[in-house]
This record gives C-alpha cells, sequence and structure tokens, in this order.
C-alpha cells in the first residue's frame, strides 16, 4: 500500500515501515560514530523499549556496549489494510541491524504493568541472558490496571489547586490558541501517581531482585522531566509532576533493598522533546517549538539519542558522576540555564498565529513529529507501494 500519515489532533494514527528504519539507523549511526561507551553495561532489560528515549536507551546499550538487550513494549501489528505501530516498526528495524552484528536480542510484547509479563521477562533472563546489570524503566501509558487489586487507574494532565490558563500551539490548526485546564481533585492526583509513579518500576526491581536475576553493582533508571517555570503550573507542579515526585521516593526505596549488592536506582532529568506523550499535553508543544529555536541558533539542542549517548557516558557508567541536590541524575543543564529560559520566556509573549515561523521552530517541530512514525525523511518514496506486514523474528 502507499502510507500516507494520517494526523488526528496530536498523535499519528498510522507509520511507515521503511521511514521508521530510517529513524532507528540515524539513531544506531549516531552512536556507532560516536564510540564505545567505557565499561557499559552487558545485560540490559529496557522496559518500554520501542520509541523515545526507551528505544534511545535500547540502541545506546547494544551499539555502543555491545550488550544484550531485552526489550518490553506494548505495539501493534500490522494486518492487511492497516500498518502496524511505529514501536512495532522501531522494533523491527533494531532486530535487524542487531542481529546482523551478532547482538542477542529479544523483545515481549504486551502489558509491562501485569505480573505475568514480568515472569515472563524473568523466565526469559534465566534461560538466554544471564544476570542483568542494567534495568531502564521508560514506560507511558494514559492507565494502569493494579496487579493486586484488579482496579483500574487512568491518568490526568491537570494542574494542581489552580486552574491554569495558557498560551498553546494547536498542531491541527497550526494556529496559537488559550487553553484553560481546571485543577485536579485527590482522586485524580491519586489515580495519576498510581499510573505514572514510580509503583510499578519499584514493582519490577522486587521481583527481579527476589528471582535472583540481578547483578552485583546493578543499576536502574527512570526516566522524568522536571522543566522551569513555564511548564511547571501543567507539568512539574502539576498531577504529572506528582506522578513523577514519586519517581523520586521509589528510587530510594529500590537503592536500599540493592544495597546490599552494590545496585543503586537513580532518577534522570532529559531534556524537553517531541514525543508522543509531550504530544498530548497542554502548551508543550508551543513551548517545545520555542525551546527548539533558541538551543538550534546556540548549537546546544539535542534529541533523544543524543540525551542517552550523553547520560550513559556522563552519569550512568563515569565514576565521577555529579547529582542534583535529590540525588538525581541531569540532562537537562542546557534547557534550563538561565539565558536559555529567558529567551524562551521573552518569545512565549510575543508569539501568535501571524509570526509562528518567525518566533518558532514550529517547521522543526512539525518534522520532527512526522519523523516519530517514520514520516519526514526527503529519501523516503512515500508514493511507493510497501508492504507494512513486517514480522520480529526475536519476539519471544
Amino acid at each position: 500500500m502507499v502510507i500516507q500519515p494520517k494526523i488526528r489532533g496530536f498523535i499519528c494514527t498510522n507509520a511507515h515501515p521503511v521511514g521508521c528504519a530510517e529513524h532507528v539507523h540515524e539513531q544506531i549511526g549516531y552512536v556507532k560514530q560516536h564510540g564505545t561507551v567505557a565499561n557499559g553495561p552487558k545485560n540490559v532489560l529496557v522496559i518500554g523499549a520501542s520509541t523515545g528515549y526507551g528505544l534511545a536507551s535500547r540502541i545506546t546499550a547494544a551499539f555502543g556496549s555491545g550488550a544484550k538487550t531485552l526489550g518490553i513494549f506494548f505495539e501493534k501489528e500490522a494486518t492487511e489494510g492497516k500498518t502496524g505501530s511505529a514501536g512495532w516498526y522501531n522494533t523491527a528495524a533494531f532486530e535487524a541491524a542487531a542481529n546482523a552484528e551478532g547482538l542477542w536480542n529479544k523483545h515481549l510484547n504486551g502489558d509491562a504493568f501485569t505480573d505475568e509479563m514480568k515472569s515472563q521477562a524473568i523466565s526469559l533472563i534465566r534461560a538466554e541472558m544471564g544476570k542483568i546489570d542494567l534495568v531502564v524503566y521508560s514506560l507511558a501509558a494514559p492507565r494502569r490496571k493494579d496487579p493486586v487489586t484488579g482496579e483500574i487507574y487512568s491518568s490526568v494532565l491537570k494542574p494542581i489547586q489552580n486552574a491554569y490558563t495558557a498560551k498553546t500551539l494547536n498542531t491541527s490548526k497550526r494556529e496559537i490558541e488559550e487553553v484553560s485546564v481546571e485543577p485536579a481533585n485527590e482522586d485524580e492526583i491519586f489515580n495519576t501517581v498510581k499510573v505514572m509513579g514510580g509503583e510499578d518500576w519499584e514493582r519490577w526491581l522486587d521481583q527481579l531482585h527476589a528471582a535472583g536475576v540481578l547483578a552485583e553493582n546493578v543499576q536502574t533508571v527512570a526516566y522524568t522531566y522536571i522543566g522551569k517555570e513555564l511548564t511547571w503550573p501543567i507539568y512539574g507542579k502539576a498531577t504529572i509532576g506528582r506522578a513523577k515526585e514519586d519517581l523520586d521516593r521509589a528510587a530510594s526505596a529500590i537503592s536500599s533493598k540493592l544495597a546490599g549488592q552494590g545496585g543503586h536506582a537513580y532518577v534522570a532529568s532529559l531534556k524537553a522533546l517531541v514525543t508522543q506523550a509531550s504530544s498530548a499535553i497542554p502548551i508543550m508543544p508551543l513551548y517545545i517549538s520555542l525551546l527548539y529555536r533558541v538551543m538550534k541558533a546556540e548549537g546546544t539542542h539535542e534529541g533523544c539519542i543524543e540525551q542517552i549517548y550523553g547520560l550513559f557516558q556522563q552519569c550512568l557508567y563515569n565514576p565521577a558522576r555529579v547529582l542534583d541536590e535529590g540525588g538525581r541524575l541531569r540532562m537537562d543543564g542546557k534547557e534550563l540555564s538561565d539565558h536559555v529560559q529567558a529567551e524562551v520566556t521573552a518569545l512565549w509573549q510575543q508569539v501568535e498565529t501571524a509570526n509562528i515561523d518567525e518566533l518558532t521552530d514550529y517547521k522543526g517541530y512539525h518534522q520532527e513529529f512526522l519523523r516519530l512514525f517514520g514520516f519526514g525523511y526527503s529519501h523516503v518514496d512515500y508514493e511507493a507501494d510497501v508492504s507494512p506486514m513486517v514480522t520480529l523474528a526475536n519476539l519471544a
């Protein structure tokens, strides 16, 4: 079939297998160009491995350290009349590249929140991997079923205490609009923490530890975004931020449990980027478009793979790593520098629909959004007849 992007609001409902492969190959090329991660991991579990920062983590571990990688995700395979999800095609491209270089890789497709998935992963690790020395937790999901009670929790994107009104970028209409969001109630805050907080990360590490499949000096990392004043009302100081604070609690709890074998859990704060998750958060498309303009102009912009490769090199596998006052690893310093935030704030106050192209990097934002789904590559023929049917040989 001929596959063209089908965009509805802040999501793209299809994906292009050739373009997704290009997306993955670019990231692999970056890691190879920048060299081996000294003393990097050898047996890696990535929970949320098919897109964004999780995918970049798997690529960095495999092609930067020669690691065996087990990836866990929840993606859709293609049918004759419908494409697979971008994460499915990303994984297929990763698999082909890893196989070509003799890198062991397998995948589990299903709900990572369930104990059944945890049990499957443990069995596979025992049978084929040896002990895990790095666990990456990079899940983004709108809801979660509690494996103990069976209750289903849904997250919300809302401020806390006060309603919030601000500019936003309507990416469908390409217009600057005003958005108002009512504050979350206590149940909504609680539910969001249950979905997006550290409970499931902690449960994964508890079960891996109890099963005896974690190596001495194992490290585990979960990703967060902290931001600054512009994004705090809807992110850092909102329901998502409350959930992310729970990651700090979980990191401390996990580190205590792993201390006997020299293990440690970290929360890593990363840069704001175009992802499937960030596209859904009010004001973030506008903020990111302005941020890209400022950081590209000064030559400091980084994407997923640059951030994660840097995290491995500078933090996770650097004995001289520096932690912030909360014990976190930080890769967001350039974004949150005072001069960058001042420039973004100044542009924020001026931007309107008529000057979007002048004041923002909307074109760059939109191109990066398309590339999440395999579109927007100039050297991919999007008029060509391609088969959406791509299989995963290493799906366990």
